[in-house]
């Protein structure tokens, strides 16, 4: 129910117009970016969900934000986004961006409208991407939107060197709420989850869950190194309103998942433990 009193739904309504976990997610990617481009120089840069979730708050959307971090040694970018509205903004921030300076490579950008289950076979098949090419995936579903089959089809792309790296994010806080709502819970479920095998996730709790799906990274998908990083709802903690799993094949990538997520998250200890824990238990 809305809260009765103006001023408490006021505040409410702010609280959800500007959620902090939506800018911690963006922070978390855009500070990760640029770690990897310092290791890799180069790379191609896919998002699955490339709108802003905030249309009037581009310094939580992550899409403008790595376009425009330094250094821009990212060459080839994709973009994948279902409302057209959003597919325009995209369209109009890449144009806008300014010429290469000297010793930066030339840029590319491509935007998908659509749904982007069905697309991101397209690109893969139309621009794969070659196998020394460093590359990263950005697949910041709301709850449901990414089918495996997609998640599949990114991870087994290539066919030697490192895989393409996934940043998966896992609406923890509101999963259940969500699923309830379903006429057909089981058809809509394996369709996101790809098996039967989703109700082992639901029924996990707090970081369990994570863990089992970063689990599956690894051996349903082959990946080196995957770990569940926790998105909370307030600064100070509170509730653990996403998990971000990061899979990679390189012994770099961690660390400086580990760096960029104390630099956007915070350093409460309380909330570090957790992750550090997993991280060392690799």
């Amino acid at each position: 129910m809305p809260p009765e009193n103006p001023q408490e739904a006021k505040r409410t309504f702010r609280q959800l117009e500007h959620p902090i976990w939506t800018e911690s997610k963006a922070n978390l990617i855009q500070h990760y970016l640029q770690g990897f481009v310092f290791v890799t120089k180069h790379g191609t840069y896919i998002d699955g969900f490339a709108g802003a979730q905030i249309p009037d708050n581009h310094t939580m959307w992550a899409a403008k934000l790595v376009v425009e971090s330094h250094p821009r040694w990212l060459r080839h970018f994709f973009f994948f986004e279902c409302e057209e509205s959003k597919v325009r903004a995209l369209e109009q921030m890449t144009s806008a961006q300014p010429p290469r300076a000297k010793n930066e490579p030339k840029r590319t950008f491509k935007t998908y409208s659509g749904d982007f289950n069905d697309n991101i076979h397209d690109m893969l098949s139309t621009f794969p991407v070659p196998d020394k090419e460093a590359a990263f995936c950005l697949l910041d579903q709301r709850t449901f939107e990414c089918k495996w089959s997609s998640v599949k089809a990114i991870a087994t792309h290539k066919k030697a060197g490192n895989k393409i790296e996934l940043f998966y994010f896992l609406a923890n806080s509101w999963i259940d709420r969500s699923i309830s709502g379903f006429n057909d819970p089981e058809s809509e479920m394996r369709k996101w989850w790809g098996d039967a095998t989703w109700k082992n996730l639901i029924a996990r709790r707090g970081i369990e869950r994570g863990l089992y799906l970063a689990e599956r990274f690894k051996k349903e998908l082959g990946y080196k190194y995957a770990y569940p990083f926790p998105i909370f709802g307030r600064k100070d903690g509170g509730k653990m309103m996403y998990f971000m799993v990061h899979a990679s094949d390189h012994p770099e990538a961690t660390p400086i998942m580990f760096r960029a997520y104390h630099k956007s998250v915070g350093g409460n200890p309380v909330r570090l433990t957790q992750t550090e824990l997993i991280v060392r238990q690799s």
